[in-house]
């Protein structure tokens, strides 16, 4: 990221101000509108603070950790995959707790309700009438754990949630208090007492955030860390550093971020090519165009940049895609992956100059 930063910079031929970045009006934008109109730095303080108080448990996952950051600044959902024992739970409470904002954590089973997740009315003896009783949904930030194991009436109690950031119950609408935002993880492996994800559902997600084991370096240090602190997680240790009210300042930053037209292009090229893919059985919807295009935005603002370039989009597509796209059947059984066809479209498309 920092040669894109540099490569950016050497267009700025003039100081930083701090005005608000105006709409773009076509691709004839010259250089001279390339300088900062917006003041990111307190955004970029915050996010280095809190990569800074994840630090002092997570050893390394530095992709999960800024996807995850960007998915907040984006105002999106986040879908972690991976094996167990990989910090995704872990990585997620601790993001939480650098937020001043308000935390659940649901465990999905196969005997999950949808009242479970959502609340019910219960009779009141005393006043003769029904009362809401909210369920763990109402929160700012929720973390589904093995979000895969709910069979799916479950699974639809989270559509209208997600999507409209709203609870419709007995005819009443009770909206949720921002910043609303769901992290679930899955394991890619187990399928024993599991259910795959309505495409609906997957489509509600901005990012598949698929994590790795570490390296071998990192798992030492892993190690290191563990018996220091002698088997203990203090998750009292970690600070918030970001209030609710900065959260949504930030988000509505990032939706100045200048695009020019041809990057607009650009995204869309992207996505209606998996539409028209020979490999594809289910291509992307709109709603991934627009998820690329606000995930580029928060790329380049972390970054220091006002505007956004073909790398932040790049840097973004992969994990707004991946959970989106469904392989034919031959392509299946030729072993042949989401991610190879998305680096196939990415290397086909030309890239604005």
């Amino acid at each position: 990221m920092e040669d894109q930063n540099t490569n950016a910079n050497e267009h700025l031929d003039t100081p930083n101000t701090n005005e608000v970045a105006p709409s773009n009006d076509s691709t004839e934008t010259n250089s001279e509108d390339f300088k900062n109109r917006i003041d990111l730095k307190p955004l970029q303080d915050s996010v280095s603070q809190i990569k800074a108080e994840i630090a002092k448990i997570i050893v390394g996952q530095n992709e999960m950790i800024e996807l995850l950051i960007i998915s907040i600044l984006t105002n999106g959902h986040s879908l972690i995959e991976g094996v167990p024992g990989v910090a995704k739970t872990v990585t997620a409470k601790l993001l939480a707790r650098t937020m001043d904002v308000d935390f659940s954590r649901i465990q999905f089973t196969p005997d999950l309700m949808p009242s479970d997740i959502l609340g019910t009315s219960i009779f009141n003896v005393k006043t003769s009438e029904f009362e809401y009783k909210k369920g763990p949904i109402f929160s700012n930030i929720v973390l589904i754990d093995e979000i895969n194991r709910a069979p799916a009436k479950t699974q639809a109690a989270l559509f209208e949630v997600m999507a409209e950031r709203q609870i419709t119950m007995d005819g009443t609408r009770y909206d949720m208090a921002p910043p609303f935002l769901v992290f679930a993880t899955q394991n890619p492996i187990e399928q024993e007492g599991t259910y795959r994800l309505p495409e609906a559902q997957l489509d509600r997600f901005l990012f598949k955030i698929e994590v790795d084991y570490p390296s071998l370096e990192n798992e030492v240090q892993i190690l290191m860390d563990n018996h220091n602190r002698q088997d203990v997680l203090d998750f009292d240790s970690i600070n918030s550093v970001i209030s609710a009210t900065a959260i949504k300042n930030y988000q509505n930053l990032i939706k100045q971020i200048v695009v020019e037209d041809n990057l607009l292009n650009y995204i869309a090229s992207i996505v209606h090519n998996t539409r028209t893919n020979a490999n594809l059985y289910l291509g992307a919807s709109p709603r991934a165009s627009i998820a690329i295009l606000n995930a580029s935005k928060a790329n380049a603002a972390i970054n220091g940049r006002d505007f956004v370039t073909p790398d932040d989009i790049k840097r973004c597509t992969k994990a707004v895609l991946k959970h989106r796209l469904v392989l034919t059947p031959e392509r299946e059984m030729e072993a042949f992956t989401v991610d190879k066809v998305v680096d196939q479209i990415l290397e086909t498309i030309e890239i604005p100059r």
